[in-house]
């Protein structure tokens, strides 16, 4: 059977003719709202007023997707992009590079959210390491005011490859590394502004909220109140201002860092699953990114700009409560300085991996240095094979998945990975590069989105880790799964096939949306970005084919395609593992909502009925 891909001629087109009729009427402004982790059944009223307003008064998209694997650069790229991870490029928060990474201390494993590692990634992948335009970056060259704020790593990732400075030939980029060495320059328009408004040049610093806590110290029990403030200070006290003053259209993207940065570091549950996300930190979180939607909103009817501004308020994942516990893996029987007596250290996957294939385990967070027994990685990636600087295998930790890279593309060590990695209870689903063929018990990367125009290297083997409900009246709320992470038990992560952690929130609201409109149709943070092209008039170039749709469903007189659901599950392994992928379709675009091993995958819904299996 030939793998169907998401070339999406029809979004293209409708791309390009929503495109031609934006620029026949008066540009509209847009602004994208990123509540960073926020899960998509978690809005209520209650928790969350403002979204909840925005989702019921606008566009209430409430069957949203995030990409897989669900981590926040990866989504980053599809929404600042309207392209999947496998043309990006951006396939998890740390990747394998093949090249020591000299602002990450020389490793060729970079946790990418970092300024300057992307700046680095750049340079070294021919001025754009995600080898496609940025909508940030498009709408700037057409004469749009443009600005970033928000968390590092996704805020800058919106106009990443121009050569910043002071000169204002940039978008405004507002993130935690501002004011310091590794920030963004401000334009000194910027700067004067800030000042006049009595808001300084630096931004305020997490304090308490960025505190994880250790195995017998609780993580934090503050949202990110203090860092927040600032930056929708920053954003409603002085860009909308100044944008409003400059007379031209604009867009503003504000990545909020809360909930995601609350409900990681939460220190309500330590080393228990319950309550996990959902105690008094993490809802102090979501409300606090509520709070900063309602302040822009607020500056916006002040300003006399809400009637031409277009909000989309899109999460890049949803969330899970963090378990520990394996009864298979060699990891859990060592003795570790920072982790409970049977529980999986971080690295898990790096350390049972060297066991079962029988090669040296080295750290590339600390320079090649040998991982001896009862010792684990410093940051959980390991590079594994006699020579560490000519390795035969590469694992970039994560944490709800990780990647497996075989520099030397060695099917034979592929098929002895897999093997490995089906005997082990915390996995729930494999995915395997098409180039290095069919495995029983793994579906083809190709399925995903993950096989385009990357440049980066391209991971061979993609570990889904099990999930499952701690029991709640709305499942994806209380997501529960293993990951691979220096966070504990009790605290938060994503990054899995869990419907959980797939299905993000998303909303929108404004001149060029339907109001009080529900739309049951698939969507997903490569529609986000191709739909914020369309609304802006753009015109990307793409250089690949993994291209989001645009949802012309949720606008006036727009058209609304018809979907599908189907299923694909894998040849049976050995063990009578099968992977399986419940997802939906529009067109020739799939949206990805559950993966893995049935029983091990919260949402998995099998019907042997509908089925069809890979390769057939």
């Amino acid at each position: 059977m030939r793998h169907a891909t998401l070339l999406l001629s029809a979004g293209l087109i409708a791309l390009s003719a929503g495109a031609a009729s934006a620029q026949n009427s008066p540009p509209r402004n847009l602004i994208l709202f990123v509540p960073d982790g926020l899960r998509g059944r978690i809005v209520t009223p209650q928790t969350a007023p403002a979204m909840a307003e925005v989702r019921d008064k606008g566009v209430n998209f409430k069957n949203s997707h995030s990409l897989f694997p669900t981590f926040t650069m990866a989504n980053g790229s599809a929404m600042s992009t309207g392209h999947y991870l496998g043309d990006t490029g951006t396939f998890s928060n740390t990747i394998y590079t093949a090249y020591p990474v000299a602002h990450a201390n020389d490793t060729v494993t970079p946790f990418i959210e970092v300024d300057p590692v992307l700046l680095d990634l750049d340079e070294h992948f021919g001025g754009d390491y995600m080898n496609e335009e940025t909508v940030l970056k498009l709408a700037r060259a057409q004469g749009f005011s443009t600005a970033a704020i928000g968390k590092l790593g996704p805020t800058f990732l919106f106009d990443h490859t121009d050569k910043t400075g002071a000169d204002g030939q940039h978008s405004i980029v507002i993130d935690d590394a501002t004011g310091g060495k590794n920030g963004v320059p401000l334009p000194q328009e910027m700067q004067d502004a800030l000042t006049k408004a009595g808001l300084p040049l630096a931004t305020t610093p997490r304090g308490e909220n960025g505190k994880a806590g250790d195995a017998k110290t609780p993580g934090t029990t503050t949202a990110n109140v203090a860092q927040q403030a600032y930056m929708a200070d920053v954003a409603a006290k002085v860009v909308l201002p100044m944008f409003k003053a400059r007379n031209k259209p604009f867009v503003l993207v504000f990545w909020s860092r809360d909930p995601d940065g609350s409900q990681h570091n939460t220190g309500d549950s330590l080393n228990s699953i319950t309550p996990g996300i959902n105690g008094p930190t993490s809802l102090a979180g979501i409300r606090n990114a509520d709070d900063n939607l309602a302040q822009l909103r607020k500056a916006l009817d002040e300003l006399g700009l809400a009637a031409s501004t277009n909000i989309i308020v899109s999460s890049d994942h949803g969330f899970s409560t963090i378990s520990k516990e394996s009864k298979t893996s060699p990891s859990t029987k060592g003795t570790y300085d920072d982790t409970p007596s049977g529980f999986l250290p971080m690295g898990f996957l790096a350390i049972d991996l060297a066991k079962a294939l029988d090669l040296p385990l080295f750290d590339p967070n600390d320079k090649n240095a040998p991982v001896t027994e009862n010792k684990r990685p410093k940051a959980g990636n390991g590079v594994l094979g006699k020579d560490p600087a000519k390795p035969d295998l590469v694992v970039a930790t994560n944490g709800g998945s990780d990647l497996i890279y075989l520099p030397g593309k060695d099917r034979k060590l592929a098929a002895r990975t897999v093997k490995a990695l089906l005997a082990q209870d915390y996995v729930s689903g494999l995915f395997v590069d098409d180039d290095l063929g069919r495995f029983p018990g793994t579906l083809p990367m190709s399925r995903l989105g993950l096989k385009g125009k990357a440049v980066t290297p391209h991971p061979a083997i993609v570990v889904n880790f099990r999930s499952w409900s701690s029991g709640c009246e709305e499942p994806t709320n209380c997501s529960v799964q293993i990951a691979d992470t220096i966070l504990r038990q009790g605290q938060g992560m994503h990054g899995s096939f869990s419907r959980g952690d797939t299905l993000n929130f998303t909303a929108a609201i404004g001149p060029d949306f339907k109001a009080g409109y529900v739309d049951s149709l698939p969507v997903s943070n490569a529609d986000v970005g191709a739909t914020a092209a369309r609304l802006l008039g753009l015109t990307p170039k793409p250089r690949g084919n993994l291209i989001g749709r645009v949802m012309t469903e949720a606008m006036p007189n727009g058209a609304t395609p018809q979907a599908f659901a189907g299923t694909v599950k894998s040849q049976p392994s050995a063990n009578g593992l099968r992977t399986v992928l419940n997802f939906q379709r529009v067109g020739t675009q799939r949206y990805f909502d559950t993966a893995g091993f049935p029983g091990r995958t919260l949402g998995l819904k099998v019907d042997d009925g509908k089925q069809k299996t890979a390769g057939k």
